[in-house]
């Protein structure tokens, strides 16, 4: 895991911890990243079944 990808991992798992999901808007703003970028890490997250989305409860499984 890269450092990025561990601060979208904190960022995602300390705002669901307070029931809250971050927006794509709210990622750009605390990373400084753009979509794209945000996105392959997520991505790379869910594929080393860091991260999985739970469609039925719309919401994050860690």
């Amino acid at each position: 895991m890269t450092d990025f990808e561990r601060k979208v991992y904190r960022i995602i798992f300390n705002m669901t911890r307070f029931g809250k999901h971050p927006s794509m808007e709210q990622l750009k703003r605390k990373t400084g990243k753009d979509e794209q970028r945000i996105r392959a890490a997520v991505k790379n997250l869910m594929r080393e079944r860091m991260l999985k989305w739970d469609k039925g409860k719309r919401k994050w499984i860690f």
